[in-house]
């Protein structure tokens, strides 16, 4: 005679088991009698192909491009500017879906000048690209290397640096004063989570249709503000000091790799000077980001070490960030990191109101009062003010 709990077990088992049997009954059914056959005799194929990257090097011109239609598409002809060149694919095979591939064209360009470049598939189908300012690769050697770890600590771990040594001058605040700072730090956020939801937005437009990426971006942010409202949960609500600061330096570390990634891609592809003054701009604009992180500490006496521990994990990622972004860009990818630094600025947004929150309540006040929304509109006015520094 079988336990009770051996009945349950079995009819959870079959509960589940059939509706899977169900399932995979309908797909066999589909794909022996294929019903849509049909339907698509004689439309044309259809063809995608996405072009994911282009760049010039010594010997002509290279480009990612991506399969992204139903049917396999295969280059036939190339145009550049205007005429048919010959070229070289790698591999030499039609692309179906998610297929990539490495053309090589060995073409003559002109530094400094655009070139267009056409694709002409098999069927007659056309798809254009343009590389804005032809210029020389940039070399991979240590010489590279080190000049974008150099640009990655100026934007992102010397701020954050500077921005903490204000924790001094937060000591001095009262407890409205440090409500302020608090609202001010969920202004600085929410501006941050606009902007990366708009960059991982813009990259998606760029990647192949295929990996949907458009929605991809609030997938993986919802997934990861999701994660990481639980991994913090685990020790109990962060309710302030180091815990709520290393959550900050997180989520503002998240973010300044996906803005390095932007800055060595923009750097090897030719499309911005990173002159003195757009150091400067990120310098200044990533300046409040080592403020947020300080407000939480003003209670406690953090060594130097903790503070350059801080530092470390918001500002270096953009080194790893400029790196990759220089390298090794596809915009789905870059979509995908700024969609989880969207996500992570969410959860550390939910932390920091709370703590604000329970600042308030130790003097009996609303949260929603006037120091708390002047010290929000102050933390977006701040950002947007010195976003005007970067021109990228």
């Amino acid at each position: 005679m079988s336990s009770p709990t051996t009945s349950t077990k079995s009819n959870s088992a079959l509960a589940i088991g059939f509706p899977v049997f169900l399932l995979a009954l309908v797909a066999l059914a589909v794909t022996m009698f294929d019903p849509l056959a049909r339907f698509g005799a004689g439309l044309p194929p259809d063809e995608g192909l996405a072009i994911e990257r282009g760049w010039t090097v010594s010997n002509g011109i290279e480009v990612q491009v991506r399969g992204e239609g139903r049917d396999p598409v295969r280059i036939a002809q190339l145009q550049v500017d205007g005429a048919y060149w010959m070229f070289k694919q790698t591999p030499d095979k039609p692309l179906g879906q998610f297929d990539s591939a490495q053309i090589e064209i060995p073409y003559p360009w002109v530094a400094g000048e655009a070139h267009h470049i056409t694709f002409v598939t098999s069927t007659g189908a056309t798809f254009d690209y343009s590389i804005d300012v032809a210029r020389n690769e940039t070399p991979f050697n240590l010489g590279t290397i080190f000049d974008l770890a150099l640009i990655g600590l100026f934007v992102g771990f010397v701020p954050v640096a500077l921005g903490l040594a204000a924790l001094p001058v937060l000591r001095r605040l009262g407890r409205e004063g440090m409500v302020f700072t608090m609202a001010l730090t969920v202004g600085l956020l929410a501006y941050l989570l606009v902007d990366t939801l708009a960059e991982g937005l813009e990259l998606a437009g760029e990647s192949a249709s295929v990996f949907q990426t458009d929605v991809l971006v609030w997938v993986v942010a919802a997934l990861t503000f999701a994660v990481l409202m639980a991994i913090g949960r685990i020790g109990g609500r962060p309710t302030g000091g180091i815990a709520l600061a290393t959550w900050l330096a997180i989520g503002i570390g998240l973010h300044n790799f996906g803005e390095g990634l932007s800055i060595g891609s923009a750097l090897t592809l030719g499309n911005a000077a990173l002159g003195s003054l757009l150091i400067v701009g990120f310098t200044v604009h990533n300046l409040t980001e080592g403020v947020a992180i300080a407000a939480p500490l003003t209670r406690l006496r953090p060594s130097n070490l903790a503070l350059i521990g801080f530092a470390l994990i918001a500002g270096v990622p953009a080194v790893f960030g400029a790196w990759i972004g220089a390298f090794a860009f596809l915009p789905h990818w870059a979509a995908i990191f700024f969609a989880i630094a969207a996500g992570a600025i969410m959860q550390v947004m939910v932390e920091v109101a709370r703590f604000a929150h329970s600042l308030a309540k130790e003097g009996q006040e609303p949260l929603a009062n006037g120091t708390a929304f002047a010290g929000f509109g102050v933390g977006v006015l701040a950002m947007y003010a010195t976003a005007f520094l970067i021109q990228v």
